[in-house]
């Protein structure tokens, strides 16, 4: 075990293999005149075509692993950092891909912490999403270095195979910083990292998930059809007017009083929510003494349901409670919204895509996830936006361990995990590749997205 003092990154020395010998970046400038300009219709010889670009990708990534698990996977696990402040983590994954010959745009779309590569030219376009923040006080008990890991070794796979075979299409990996309450995939739409959206064949990524949580045989090693709610969140303001609580308390307006009233209203409505909606929220600010009428009172609140329809539906009951309170108490009230995180849509041409390609890998992944997951993600808003692919891949923990736990967080970092986040980096490589040269895979991906929400 390694000593981590306080504020010292521990950055282990680059894996001498790590360096792809011609360098994609500088072959791709080479090659781009000679790529053709829309998607191409390989027709009976993309069977072929995909069998060698799963070769290609398996034998590059397994050349990439031991780098990939020391230089990324366990600095970014060792080095953890929260939403918006993943500098090192940016420092780190930019100067890999530098390393392997690729050009590099940083601090992208108004983000200090996000970037960008690309590779080929025409063709369609397929975009791997990395995360890589990390959770206050418990470092990486979502993976999100697992994340990082996986989306990384599946863009330089498929980047190898397009470049080898001279595929016409184009591979990007953007870097979203964020996932975990800061929305950054919705600022990254707002600012136009997924513009023009038509233009785009698909987005990808994948998740570490307990592999208790996937089916207790231990069956499956991963999970394709993956689903999770949508999610607002706000910030509610009461105020009020101070005065002296034994004094003259009359001349008060109690915020507080407001700030217990919603919350007690909301505790009445979860009696006739959904069993699949979730209402959690917490007082954040609820004044200082307690002989002063309390002026100003401040709340942070989850509404999660399964489809934004509903979830909307939701917010609009809870600030019906909120507002309840504000009326009871004469305190004014006002919001603070964040980032809406959209459900995730889960797109059947393409989990059915990515089973096949595991399986070609001797994996067994379920389709479709048979319990629901109540959790959220801003994956889910690109999936409203371009066909998306998010999968999940299970990592080994004792039954009573999930994410978000410390102990998922000793988890991300052992070697069993870091073997299946290249294992699912192989599968996403060769769906990225099949969607940009199987028409009947990328039709199917555009058709599935049009399709409305249950």
């Amino acid at each position: 075990m390694t000593e981590i003092r306080e504020g010292e990154a521990i950055r282990p020395a680059r894996h001498a293999g790590a360096r792809i010998v011609d360098g994609l970046g500088d072959r791709h400038v080479e090659e781009k005149q000679s790529r053709q300009s829309g998607p191409a219709d390989f027709g009976e010889s993309s069977i072929k075509l995909i069998e060698t670009a799963r070769s290609i990708i398996s034998n590059n990534i397994d050349e990439l692993s031991l780098s990939l698990h020391e230089n990324i996977n366990s600095f970014l696990h060792a080095n953890p950092e929260t939403a918006y402040q993943e500098f090192l983590a940016h420092d780190t994954l930019t100067s890999y891909l530098e390393e392997q010959g690729f050009k590099v745009k940083k601090q992208t779309y108004g983000l200090e912490t996000s970037f960008e590569a690309e590779i080929g030219e025409g063709g369609r376009l397929v975009i791997f999403c990395a995360e890589y923040d990390a959770l206050p006080g418990i470092g990486h008990a979502c993976g999100h270095n697992l994340i990082a890991t996986s989306s990384l070794a599946a863009f330089l796979g498929a980047a190898r195979a397009l470049t080898e075979l001279k595929i016409p299409g184009r591979i990007r990996i953007l870097g979203t910083p964020a996932e975990e309450g800061g929305g950054g995939k919705a600022k990254l739409i707002d600012a136009g990292a997924f513009n023009p959206p038509e233009s785009i064949a698909a987005a990808i990524m994948a998740h570490p998930v307990a592999a208790h949580q996937i089916g207790s045989s231990g069956e499956f090693s991963g999970l394709a059809g993956f689903k999770l709610i949508a999610s607002h969140k706000l910030r509610v303001e009461f105020r009020g007017k101070p005065a002296h609580a034994a004094g003259e308390p009359w001349n008060g307006v109690n915020a507080l009083d407001a700030a217990v009233a919603a919350y007690n209203n909301v505790a009445l409505l979860r009696q006739q929510i959904q069993p699949d909606e979730r209402i959690h929220g917490v007082i954040e600010a609820g004044g200082t003494v307690p002989n002063v009428i309390t002026e100003y009172t401040r709340m942070n609140w989850n509404i999660r349901s399964p489809t934004m329809k509903r979830c909307n539906d939701l917010l609009r009951r809870v600030k019906a409670c909120f507002e309840a309170g504000a009326a009871a108490t004469g305190c004014s009230i006002s919001y603070i919204p964040s980032p809406t995180y959209m459900n995730l849509r889960a797109n059947e041409t393409l989990c059915t895509a990515y089973v096949d390609e595991m399986a070609t890998l001797g994996e067994n992944v379920m389709l479709q996830q048979t319990k629901g997951f109540n959790a959220s993600t801003d994956m889910g808003n690109v999936s409203h936006l371009v066909p998306s692919f998010h999968g999940a891949f299970a990592i080994p923990v004792s039954p009573d361990i999930s994410s978000h736990n410390p102990g998922f967080t000793a988890a991300a970092g052992t070697d069993e995990a870091h073997a299946a986040a290249i294992k699912c980096a192989k599968g996403m490589a060769s769906l990225a590749i099949r969607v940009i040269v199987e028409e009947s895979v990328a039709s199917g991906a555009r058709n599935d997205f049009g399709l409305e929400d249950e």
